[in-house]
Parts: C-alpha cells; structure tokens; sequence
C-alpha cells in the first residue's frame, strides 16, 4: 500500500484521543474540494483536493490540537493553493481568485418549502479580497462563523460584522434575493396554523410574512442586546380566533385581553385576522413581540420573576404609546398605591386590571433609564442581587422607582 492510500495515522482529538485520520478525510473532502473548485476547474481541485490531505497525512504528528482538526487541514489547503498560484505566475498563466469561475450561487430558505438559489457572481466582485473570502467560506465552503474565525485570523465577532456588510452589500445588486434578514429568522421561527380544517390562503400567507416582517432584525438586535442566544428554534402556533384559543389553552373564561402566551418552545397567539374586541390585527403582531422578548428573558434565567421579563416584553415590543399609558396611571395613581415588585408576580387575570402591563414597563423604564442596560442585564441573570447590581435593597429600589413614576406622571400634570 502507498503513502497516499495508508491511513492508518492517527491524530489526537481536543480531548487528546487517538483518532483514525481516514474519517477526518471523509469529513472534511467535499468542504476542502469546494474551497478550490472557487478558483479552478474541476479536475485541478480534485487534485490540489488529493495533494492537502496527503500533505495533511504526512505532517498529522505536528497537529497538537491548539486549533479544530479542519482548520488545521484548511491551512494546509491554503498554502497548497499559494504554491498553485505561484507556479501558474511562473508559467504566465492567469492566477485564479474566489470570483474567477464560471457561475457561483447561494441558497437561501426564504420560505418553510421553498429554496431560493441566487448567482453571486457579478456581486462578489464588488466586494474586497477578504469579504470574499470570508463570504465564500461561510456559504460555500460550509465554515462556521469560528472556523472562519480562525482560518482569516480575526475574532469571531469581526467575522460577523464583516459578514452581514458584505451581504448587505450585495443585496443592492439583488434585488431578486429579498430582505437577508430573513435567513436568519427563518433559522429560529417556525410558523404553524392550528386551523386544522383550513388551508393557507392568500390572508394567511400575508400573516405569515407579516409576522416574520414584525420579527426580523428585532431577534438579532435582542440577541445582541441581552448577550444571549437562543437555546432553541421558537415555534409559533396561530389560532383561528379568540374563542378557539382560550378553550385550547383552558381558559374559557379568559379576558379578551389574553391573546398570546409562551410555553416552552411555542409561542401561542389569536390570529391576527380575528383580534377581538380588544385588540388589531397590528397589535397581535406586536404582542407576537413582547411574547417573543419575554421567552428570551425566560431562556436566559427560566427563574426570572413575572415583573421582569413581562416588563422587557413590553419595553421592547413598544405596544403602548406613552399617552396612553401616562392617561391610565394617572387615573390608578390617584386610586391605588403603586404594587411591590413581588406583587407584580400575580398569576391571576387581576394582573391587568390592576395596571400590571403599565407598571412592569415603567420599572424596565426606569431601570435602562437610571442603571443602563449593564445592570438590567445583571438583574435577569441574578433577580435577587439588588445590593450587588443597584448598592440598594429591594425596598429601596422600589421606593426610587416609585418616585420615579410619580415624578413622571403626576408632577405638573
């Protein structure tokens, strides 16, 4: 058996095991192939494809783990194609780049069952030699955002950046590829009709973009803003109306006011199609929201209290204008003594009679206004360290903010 076929080599893994080189070969062939079948021609690739592994073969013993396996691999492709680039320039042949062949393009699942295949060839060009190569290695190449991270010499949050400017770059020359944002939504929202025995029509597909619409760029701004990613994909579940859906969640009782609720993964809403008497077609796509930054809190800290992550839920969904809310807590103020924090943790319907939407908004206010995001950040995570995040008790806190609330809706009014 030659050099080239024996792949008895083994290599340590990051948890220092032995590992047969043969499965990373099989792993890895078809991502190593694609990085040169940008530059040449098919046969070339499959053998500048051969020459890396066998090189990477060869040289196993001096893997030591500090990197992936892949990107140790894809170094060594690196430098196999700047040694095929340096003997083309010898022999005066034109050198190869990410956008010199034919046709390139990119899929995007814009929608559950349709794929979009879009040529990017014409709009790679554009864009300079790194953005190409980071581009190309996230869609073509299958890397992910840390390998490229590694493979480009940058960290991972520059990757990113650099990532989403180059599509929004490109996104002018294609006008046929629609709103990038979506990708990345379709990658953490589901959307599932509970009207069993009706199919989707023209007014139900209108929801469906329309929700995504209502979604796309707040999920990522939220990731961001709450320094948290999501543990899972969400899954929205519409019902056909109010009616239908208090009975599916066994509350046949409820309020008309209640028209959405996170459990585990679902997020459960009316259609906005049938809003009730208490809410628009509008509102129910802000509520979807507001119930989408509350499971994001609850999958931060799922001991989060009510007050908290109702009160983010409202502060990022901006469901209520500030007239509106200054007009009702101008009225409950005259009437009731602002709520502890503790009593904001009402399970009942009694928390929206007693103003509890309006109140746990106005203490997310307060605190982004008077703490910052830092502190509200830490409160999520530790809900009971008001002496280490605020230098003050929970009594005291909730004596500041109350002022705070009075200061704003009762002075010169």
């Amino acid at each position: 058996m030659t050099r080239a076929h024996d792949l008895s080599h083994v290599y340590p893994d990051e948890h220092g095991i032995l590992q047969p080189i043969e499965a990373a070969c099989e792993q890895y062939r078809n991502r190593i192939r694609t990085y040169f079948s940008l530059k040449v021609s098919d046969m070339a690739a499959e053998d500048l494809t051969q020459q890396t592994f066998l090189r990477a073969i060869e040289n196993i013993q001096s893997f030591k783990g500090k990197s992936s396996l892949f990107t140790w691999i894809f170094k060594i492709a690196q430098n196999t194609a700047k040694n095929e680039y340096r003997s083309q320039m010898r022999k005066k042949e034109h050198p190869f780049d990410f956008t010199a062949y034919e046709s390139q393009s990119i899929s995007l699942d814009f929608a559950q069952y349709v794929e979009i295949r879009v040529d990017i060839s014409a709009a790679l060009k554009e864009l300079n030699e790194l953005d190409q190569q980071i581009l190309s290695l996230r869609f073509f190449v299958d890397c992910t955002l840390p390998e490229i991270s590694a493979i480009v010499g940058m960290r991972e949050s520059a990757v990113k950046n650099r990532l989403y400017r180059a599509l929004e770059k490109m996104r002018s020359r294609l006008n046929e590829w629609g709103d990038i944002a979506m990708q990345s939504i379709q990658d953490m929202v589901s959307i599932v009709n509970k009207d069993e025995g009706n199919h989707a029509d023209a007014r139900q597909k209108k929801v469906h973009a329309d929700l995504f619409n209502e979604l796309k760029g707040n999920v990522e701004r939220l990731t961001e803003k709450y320094s948290h990613q999501p543990s899972q994909k969400i899954i929205i579940e519409i019902y056909p109306d109010l009616a239908t859906f208090h009975q599916a969640m066994g509350e046949e009782n409820a309020p008309d006011w209640f028209i959405g609720i996170f459990e585990g993964c679902y997020l459960k809403i009316v259609s906005p199609l049938n809003p009730g008497l208490q809410h628009t077609y509008q509102s129910i796509l802000t509520s979807t929201l507001h119930l989408y930054t509350m499971w994001l809190v609850k999958d931060i800290n799922p001991g989060a209290p009510k007050w908290l992550i109702q009160g983010i839920g409202g502060l990022e969904a901006k469901g209520m204008s500030n007239e509106s809310i200054e007009s009702s807590m101008k009225r409950r103020l005259q009437d009731q003594a602002i709520p502890t924090f503790q009593e904001l943790n009402n399970e009942t319907w009694d928390f929206g009679t007693m103003g509890g939407f309006q109140f746990t908004f106005l203490i997310a206010d307060f605190m982004i206004t008077q703490y910052g995001l830092k502190a509200l950040n830490q409160l999520i995570r530790k809900p009971d360290d008001f002496h280490g995040i605020f230098r003050k008790s929970e009594q005291e806190l909730h004596q500041e903010w109350a002022q705070y609330v009075k200061r704003g809706m009762l002075d010169d009014k």
